[in-house]
C-alpha cells in the first residue's frame, strides 16, 4: 500500500519509543504518595493523554498543579535506562527530510524531548502538552502541528498506537496508521485507522518534490 503526503505526524512513547516501564514505575509510585487505590488507578487510562487530564480523574482541583509537577519530576528523572527505540523508527525517521515530520506527545515538552535525546532523537517541531490547551482525543495538537509545518492537514498521515491518538488524527481530518505496540488491534482498527501494522519496521518512505511516498507493507 503506498499512500502520498505532505508530511508525517508521529506519536512518541509506544509508536517511536517505549517507556511503558518507567511509566508504570512513576505513575505507580505517584498513585502511592497521593494516597489513590490500586482499584482507582487501574479504572483510569494512562496511555496516550496529558498528565493534567491523568491527574483531573483521580484527585481534586486544588491538587493538580502539584501533582503534575510531581508525576514530572518522577518521570524525568527516571528517563535514563529508562527508553528504547522501537523497531523501525531510527531508518524511517532518518528517511525523511526534517522539514516533513514532527513528534505529536501528550507530554510535557521537558518530559518529552528528555525521552528523545535518551535514544539519540532530535526532530525539527515537537508538539507537547505544554503548546496546547486541548489534548488528544482533540485534534489540536495533529492541526497544530500541520499549521507549524506548513501543511494541509488533510495531506498528513498520523502514527499512533493509542485510541485517543488516532481519534485525534480522524477528527483533524488526517490519515491515520496504528501501530499494535501497545494495544490490540481490535481496539484500534474501529474506525480509528486506515491501516494497522505491527509497528513501523512495517513502513518505508522516499522523499518526492514536495512530499514523501510511504510504502505499508503487509
Amino acid at each position: 500500500m503506498k499512500i502520498h503526503a505532505d508530511a508525517l505526524l508521529f506519536d512518541n512513547d509506544g509508536t517511536l519509543i517505549s517507556s511503558m516501564e518507567s511509566v508504570y514505575r512513576c505513575w505507580s509510585r505517584w498513585a502511592q504518595e497521593y494516597g489513590i487505590t490500586a482499584e482507582e488507578f487501574a479504572a483510569v487510562e494512562l496511555h496516550g493523554r496529558p498528565a493534567a487530564e491523568i491527574a483531573a480523574d483521580l484527585l481534586p482541583p486544588e491538587k493538580i498543579a502539584e501533582a503534575v509537577a510531581r508525576i514530572e519530576e518522577l518521570e524525568v528523572s527516571d528517563v535514563a535506562g529508562g527508553v528504547v527505540l522501537l523497531p523501525g523508527t531510527r531508518e524511517l525517521l532518518e528517511s525523511l527530510p526534517a522539514d516533513r515530520w514532527a513528534v505529536v506527545t501528550s507530554a510535557t515538552r521537558a518530559l518529552g524531548e528528555a525521552r528523545l535525546a535518551e535514544v539519540g532523537l532530535r526532530p525539527g517541531l515537537v508538539i507537547a502538552a505544554d503548546d496546547i490547551t486541548r489534548g488528544k482525543p482533540d485534534p489540536e495538537p495533529f492541526l497544530l502541528a500541520a499549521d507549524k509545518l506548513g501543511v494541509d492537514p488533510a495531506r498528513c498521515v498520523v502514527f499512533e498506537d493509542a485510541p485517543a491518538g488516532l481519534q485525534a488524527g480522524r477528527a483533524a481530518g488526517m490519515k491515520t496508521v496504528a501501530l499494535t505496540t501497545t494495544h490490540q488491534a481490535s481496539e484500534l482498527s474501529d474506525g480509528l485507522a486506515d491501516v494497522v501494522v505491527k509497528d513501523l519496521s512495517a513502513v518505508s518512505a522516499q522523499a518526492t518534490t514536495g512530499g514523501v511516498e510511504i510504502e505499508i507493507a503487509g
